[in-house]
């Protein structure tokens, strides 16, 4: 052997190591990220935008439902099995090693195809996520220096790689044996693919995106109902919601909740505004949700008028910045908007959207959105069947009480 690919070999075996055992930390970073609740951060979470254990909770940390560490992992390790085929093949298991004639061509392949690959992984980290994961950029790194090393610039570079790779594979594939091998290994390998992207055992986070996506980025409330009342009118259980009209998870919690009393019996949803805006909130210390004051003001406005859930439902599809657009809405709701825009800016509006917001500091409510069953307080939001199952769970724990009290007052 040359004295060049030695050193070619050599240098890539380090790198890939070094990768395979960086892709070993990334796994532990995502089970503790995605699987163990009571995990602490990881060294490489510092900040808003370096936060590894950040990226590695978004949907975009798998593929197929296997998470990208384990993808890695995968290439090292048959990067490291590629470099040693020429001594694994003398041993009667790895008799197959034989049919990678050339390593370094297809080393060469799959270091430059990984590397386009990591950088579309980067830009959905700067564009997309907002999140950048520092080891996975030292892997982006380790491809690139692994691509760079294996090509054969002296006698036709990558395409030189490409054309001998594929002859290789064809002449692999004209004996039977190896066809029949390939060929169920490739049935093996898609069909745990298929496996892992349907049930996403491996990927819970995106479940729960993909589940929440179904809300969070609904275009209307097809759940939609008109006028104050939400839920049956005599119910015995009142569930109580409190969102912000410019709170990014309230419209999703919004259509939620309009879903489950229409699916449940015995349910009513009463809206309490919570804006957390400065102009009207007395508890924050600092501008967050501007403007959420404004249209809480024209929500319970629209309710004096009996269309408070039809304003609702408007603003979380629409949401409106201004006075005048607010003001339109209200036109197609065929609202007295002159009436709308006086209440909006009266004193006794004002003055109930205070007492509401400061009714639910006091009972322990200071985020939205969060909803409240009989004293329970539930705070965040959760995919749909878990939002249905805490409302039911609540309900039940309430009427466990109540017997209870019902006994000890007999």
């Amino acid at each position: 052997m040359e004295k060049s690919v030695l050193l070619k070999k050599i240098s890539i075996f380090i790198i890939a190591l070094i990768g395979f055992f960086t892709t070993i930390k990334l796994a532990v970073i995502y089970y503790n990220a995605v699987f163990n609740p009571y995990a602490l951060p990881s060294f490489c979470s510092v900040s808003e935008l370096i936060d590894c254990d950040g990226v590695a909770k978004t949907p975009e940390s798998q593929f197929f439902g296997v998470p990208l560490a384990l993808w890695g992992m995968f290439f090292y390790f048959f990067v490291i099995v590629l470099l040693l085929a020429d001594k694994l093949k003398n041993i009667k298991l790895f008799k197959f090693l034989e049919v990678f004639k050339n390593p370094l061509d297809y080393i060469a392949l799959l270091g430059v195809f990984s590397f386009i690959i990591s950088m579309i992984l980067l830009c959905v980290s700067l564009f997309e996520i907002h999140k950048i994961c520092i080891l996975c950029a030292f892997t982006y790194v380790l491809n690139l220096l692994i691509g760079l090393i294996s090509i054969d610039y002296k006698n036709g570079g990558l395409m030189k790689a490409l054309k001998q790779s594929f002859t290789d594979f064809k002449d692999a594939i004209a004996n039977r044996a190896y066809l029949a091998a390939f060929l169920i290994v490739v049935f093996l390998g898609v069909s745990g693919l298929a496996y892992t992207d349907a049930t996403e055992v491996l990927a819970p986070q995106a479940k729960y995106h993909k589940e929440m996506g179904k809300y969070l980025y609904a275009k209307k409330n097809k759940y939609a109902v008109s006028g104050n009342i939400l839920g049956d009118k005599d119910a015995k259980t009142i569930i109580y919601i409190y969102t912000d009209y410019n709170c990014p998870f309230c419209g999703a919690f919004d259509i939620m909740a309009h879903k489950a009393v229409k699916e449940l019996k015995g349910y009513k949803v009463v809206h309490k505004n919570l804006p957390l805006d400065t102009e009207c909130n007395i508890y924050l210390k600092q501008p967050f949700h501007e403007g959420s004051c404004t249209l809480a003001k024209y929500a319970m406005a629209a309710e004096m008028q009996g269309k408070f859930w039809d304003i609702d439902a408007k603003f979380f599809e629409i949401h409106p910045k201004t006075e005048e657009e607010i003001l339109r809405i209200a036109k197609d709701l065929k609202l007295d908007t002159e009436k709308l825009r006086a209440d909006a800016n009266s004193r006794e509006v004002y003055d109930k959207l205070v007492k509401e917001i400061d009714e639910a500091y006091k009972s322990g409510v200071n985020a939205t959105p969060t909803m409240v069953i009989n004293g329970k307080v539930m705070v965040g939001i959760s995919p749909y069947p878990e939002f249905k199952k805490d409302i039911i769970n609540a309900s039940k724990l309430s009427e466990k009480s109540q017997d209870k009290q019902d006994k000890v007052n007999e």
